[in-house]
């Protein structure tokens, strides 16, 4: 093989690589001899076909077998020899003008990673702001998981349904006058403003009253998952079947009770724990994002634009699907286009910090486990339908980039807990707003942040000045899960068995075409950039 570098040109590379005919001819023969003892002909034993009868059955993919492997060994003696570290998959192309039995001539093209110097983690000082969960706290994180919990009852009989009401429903879809699968239900409760099913259908149910007939007329947004349906107008005949007014939970020991627990203080012990947890999510968020301020300040070095341009197409097209969520489409794009060179310098500024935690992970032995990354492969798995599961599983094993992306972020969080480890650390107690309002003008700042890894960063800043960060909502898993628990200890009174709910028009566990419709909006993913 001779290789000749036609390109060098900062992080891009460019190689002539010859791979001659005699070694594709020799591949060649080592493939007969590996398949002759399975060969079968007329007139010959099993295994006694003569090489030259196995070249004329099977040369022209005998061929095409050797030169493919020809050229993977080609590319990766390639990348031994010079020593190249490929930022992405090389594009390897063969010369248009080949014939069988002639040399292969292919180019090899790439971008590598850059030489970065042992990176400096000495002097790093960092401020922890931390936050005690107090009563108070508590206390409205309890009245936030009650509004969830809120109950409905029976409306009187003349009421019409107004924005936060329950509405209980029979449908029956259909698109220029023709019914579509899963556009019929019934008994379907609709909580008006929930935002829950497609784009204006839950408005024009305001107004209406039990035992009413109307006709919805609505249209499938475009990134409906149901092929046929995107962007189509559709009309939803309806019938009311039963309307419910909301009603506030007390908060008390019986509230607790209906969720399995065995008194109010249970309760708060449960919601002290979540608060604890959103506390120390601020206080992590605060202190990561002025880490890597002080590693980006003190490290600069170009990066292959091949990563940073699928750093920014990812961003890029996650923005777009929010400005496609706005009120006015047209005028949400056009404020993004004013950003995209900011857009375009957080993806530099990514893949940059993505490339130096790499580094210094490796440079210090940051690793993760096989027994997490089976955790985090199990984890991505529960996303899947269970019939669906072990496939996931199995295409992780064998696609390392799959596996990659599943594990960059638990190796980001691993290198970023070793740089906590080796900074100087002052503490400092705030309230909560303090904090909020502390990441809220490190977004304001105009700075960049957030690692490479193609994952989600919570430590990366919109270009535009965004609302102040909301407190996550109580999980009612979690207080349900801690209940069982609770009851596996000691036997507690059941409490009052609650009504099913009502058919939702989208299940989660089919497949996109089987859902029903009203389907649920697909929830729109949050831009890694604004995260």
């Amino acid at each position: 093989m001779k290789t000749v570098e036609t390109l060098n040109e900062g992080l891009k590379r460019e190689y002539r690589v010859t791979i001659t005919a005699k070694d594709i001819d020799k591949r060649v023969d080592d493939e007969v001899k590996s398949i002759a003892p399975t060969v079968r002909m007329p007139g010959f034993r099993p295994g006694k076909v003569p090489p030259n009868l196995i070249r004329k059955m099977h040369g022209a993919a005998l061929s095409a077998d050797a030169l493919n492997k020809a050229i993977e060994n080609g590319v990766r003696d390639l990348m031994a020899k010079e020593k190249l570290r490929p930022a992405l998959q090389p594009a390897v192309t063969l010369d248009e003008g080949y014939e069988a039995g002639k040399d292969a001539e292919i180019t090899v093209a790439l971008e590598v990673l850059p030489v970065i110097e042992t990176p400096s983690i000495e002097g790093l000082k960092l401020e922890r702001l931390t936050v005690p969960a107090d009563d108070a706290a508590i206390m409205a994180k309890i009245e936030e998981f009650a509004v969830q919990m809120k109950r409905f009852e029976d409306a009187p009989k003349t009421k019409k349904a107004a924005q936060g009401d329950q509405v209980i429903i029979d449908f029956a879809g259909s698109v220029d006058g023709i019914a579509f699968d899963g556009g019929t239900g019934e008994d379907m409760a609709v909580e008006i403003g929930s935002g829950q099913l497609i784009p204006g259908f839950e408005d024009q149910l305001v107004g209406t009253k039990v035992g009413d007939e109307k006709v919805l007329k609505v249209t499938f947004p475009d990134e409906y998952p149901v092929e046929n349906l995107k962007g189509q107008p559709a009309e939803f005949a309806i019938t009311v079947k039963e309307l419910k007014v909301p009603v506030a939970s007390k908060i008390d020991d019986e509230f607790a009770k209906s969720l399995g627990l065995e008194s109010l203080d249970k309760l708060k012990e449960i919601m002290k724990d979540q608060v604890e947890q959103e506390l120390n999510g601020l206080t992590r968020t605060y202190m990561k994002r002025k880490l890597l301020d002080q590693l980006a300040a003190s490290h600069d070095f170009d990066v292959p634009p091949t990563m940073v341009e699928a750093e920014f197409g990812q961003i890029w097209q996650q923005l777009e699907h929010e400005a496609s969520h706005e009120e006015d489409v047209e005028a949400a794009k056009a404020e993004l286009e004013k950003d995209k060179d900011e857009y375009r310098s957080i993806a530099v500024r990514r893949v940059r910090l993505g490339l130096l935690l790499s580094e210094i992970g490796q440079a210090h032995g940051v690793q993760v486990s096989s027994q997490e990354m089976q955790r985090l492969v199990a984890q991505a798995a529960q996303q899947y339908r269970p019939e669906d599961r072990q496939r996931f599983m199995e295409y992780v094993q064998q696609d390392a980039l799959a596996a990659a992306q599943l594990r960059a972020p638990l190796y980001e969080d691993k290198v970023v807990d070793f740089l906590f480890d080796k900074a100087e650390i002052s503490d400092h107690e705030t309230t909560r707003e303090e904090l909020e309002a502390a990441i809220e003008a490190d977004d304001d700042s105009g700075h960049v942040h957030g690692p490479g890894c193609g994952h989600d960063h919570d430590h990366d800043h919109k270009p535009a000045k965004k609302a102040a960060a909301k407190k996550p909502a109580a999980k009612k898993e979690a207080v349900k899960e801690e209940a069982k628990e609770e009851k596996a200890e000691a036997p507690a009174k059941k409490a009052p068995a609650k009504k099913a709910a009502a058919p939702k028009a989208e299940a989660e566990e089919k497949p996109a075409a089987a859902k029903k419709a009203p389907a649920k909006k697909a929830p729109a993913k949050k831009a890694a950039a604004k995260k």
